[in-house]
């Protein structure tokens, strides 16, 4: 039984693997232009007028919170655009009949959300290093920060392509719910420049939490505890996959 379900994960995640990577001007390289715009245009051209933020360059505090961002719109893309393409294609219904746990079909498509997401992210980081030196505070925090973020966004574009009902339905939540978060989410500034009120109401923020963990693993610097952030997180994977595993085990938004 291990050995089948090994066989069915790896069969999913190569065929997702494959899936971006075969067109990979497409997947990989714009992220790459657009955040290297950001560097331009936020790092030298505004930074160098805004001056220091928390003790640091503002090329600095911000290259974390862009590397998070591509993360994350990356995790989310691959798996809503995916699953959606294979409920439409009616795929998803060979798998519903097979013996296949509901858990494998979930790893293999949040993995390969997950390897686009970090791929998309390191390359990224390598871009920003033509633009600013990179210190690693904890490279533990890191990489766990960066790793529970990608799945965390993976398993919400999973949801979203089960719910969605057209292939517009999937551009609904990246672009007036996923986009007004991460770019409210302390990229750009610290939570700490706001007044007492909006700082309260930026931790009902889910990414706030991301951002400020992975800007610790960096600089070494957060606006909210470390353990807190990482509770807050767990607790939104958990939450979500357990959405996931109900719907797709009761088959919601997949049969007709």
């Amino acid at each position: 039984m291990i050995s089948t379900n090994f066989i069915a994960f790896k069969s999913l995640l190569t065929k997702e693997v494959n899936r971006f990577t075969r067109i990979w001007l497409q997947t990989l390289v714009p992220p790459a232009v657009t955040m290297s715009l950001y560097f331009v245009i936020f790092g030298n051209l505004i930074g160098s007028r805004i001056g220091e933020m928390s003790g640091f360059s503002y090329m600095e505090f911000i290259v974390p919170g862009l590397i998070m961002m591509s993360v994350i719109t990356n995790s989310y893309s691959n798996v809503a655009s995916s699953f959606f393409s294979s409920k439409f294609q009616r795929n998803v219904e060979e798998l519903l009949v097979a013996p296949v746990p509901t858990w494998i079909i979930i790893a293999g498509y949040v993995g390969g959300g997950v390897i686009r997401g970090l791929l998309v992210g390191f390359i990224v980081t390598i871009l920003s290093l033509f633009f600013v030196e990179l210190n690693i505070h904890n490279l533990a925090v890191l990489v766990v920060s960066v790793f529970l973020t990608s799945v965390l966004f993976s398993l919400g574009g999973l949801i979203n392509a089960i719910l969605a009902k057209s292939f517009d339905d999937i551009s609904i939540i990246p672009n007036f719910v996923l986009t007004p978060l991460t770019y409210l989410g302390g990229v750009f500034y610290s939570l700490s420049m706001l007044p007492e009120f909006w700082q309260g109401i930026s931790q009902a923020n889910p990414i706030v939490y991301m951002i400020n963990t992975f800007r610790y693993g960096f600089l070494g610097i957060s606006d909210i505890p470390l353990m807190y952030s990482f509770a807050m997180i767990i607790g939104f994977v958990v939450i979500l996959y357990s959405i996931a595993h109900w719907m797709i085990s009761r088959g919601i938004g997949l049969r007709s």
